[in-house]
């Protein structure tokens, strides 16, 4: 093999501890002791590290361990991987992992959470707002896909009510009657994220950010937005829908969502309500349960 596409160091003296490179960078703590365990038992861990989140290290019990697994894959035709991606493993120049957590997770306040036997979009996004408001309240949502299939990153105020949420949920389903019919069951692996504020650019049907609500909306943020149609008649005929979109005009005094809340409130349940910026005015997105709610709206306030 040239020695440029070399995965590993021969030169260095031998650790227990080894340096882990190539990491995919939202990689848990969990996959990085599965990947290690089979040579020896793993003491301490730390992930995530370097400006790409890319490394890591790890430390066996004994020095033997370690120098199994880099013998191992140093002779093996099939590289260490975690997610499909490539690992390149070395000693690392330190002999112990300090100012860390063992192997159990390490807790923050943003949760990785793995949705397993669901496709994307088969779980939204107010569903999982939902279940795991019921610990506290939730910053943001952020939700992707991976190799590991679909995911969320969802942030709370601590790491305590995290804490909470995931020894409460970690392992268990989201209630049957909150999946769509033709989901049968939805399972949740949780873990630790190291990331501590999620930055959300706008609102979304992949991605909420609960404590900004001047946040630009993406149009597929609250479901029920639809094109106008043409009636019989030629005429643009307005679809029957949920969601109004209303324009603020002539603002006397600053209106916030309380104030919208106020004022929609009174012909229904408001689900939710987003602000935002379009054209140098003020607009705003209102839910409501079903579209009955916003023809009346329509009725009562159009001019």
């Amino acid at each position: 093999m040239p020695s440029g596409s070399t995965q590993f160091r021969y030169t260095q003296t031998p650790s227990k501890v080894l340096h882990l490179r190539n990491m995919p960078w939202e990689s848990t703590e969990e996959e990085l002791v599965e990947l290690c365990k089979p040579f020896g038992r793993v003491v301490n861990t730390m992930c995530n590290v370097g400006a790409n989140r890319n490394q890591a290290f790890v430390e066996f019990a004994d020095q033997n361990q370690a120098i199994s697994m880099v013998s191992y894959y140093a002779s093996s035709s099939e590289p260490a991987q975690v997610r499909g991606k490539t690992v390149y493993i070395q000693y690392s120049n330190r002999q112990e992992i300090t100012n860390n957590k063992g192997t159990g997770d390490s807790s923050g306040n943003v949760l990785l959470v793995t949705f397993e036997g669901v496709q994307p979009n088969d779980v939204s996004i107010d569903v999982i707002h939902l279940v795991f408001s019921a610990f506290g309240f939730v910053h943001k949502i952020a939700t992707f896909e991976k190799a590991a299939g679909f995911q969320a990153l969802i942030q709370y105020t601590d790491a305590p009510t995290a804490l909470e949420a995931k020894n409460s949920l970690d392992g268990r389903s989201i209630p049957r009657y909150l999946l769509a019919q033709h989901v049968s069951i939805c399972h949740l692996r949780i873990t630790f994220s190291a990331h501590k504020d999620l930055n959300i650019k706008f609102q979304s049907h992949r991605s909420r950010d609960y404590t900004n609500p001047y946040l630009p909306v993406n149009p597929t943020a609250i479901e029920g937005i639809a094109q106008p149609m043409l009636g019989s008649d030629g005429k643009i005929k307005e679809p029957e829908s949920n969601v109004l979109l209303a324009s603020i005009e002539n603002m006397q005094y600053a209106v916030g969502v309380d104030v919208l809340h106020t004022v929609f409130s009174s012909f229904g349940a408001v689900r939710k309500i987003a602000m935002f910026e379009k054209n140098g005015g003020m607009q705003a997105l209102i839910q409501y349960p079903v579209s009955d709610f916003s023809r009346e709206v329509l009725e009562s306030l159009k001019t």
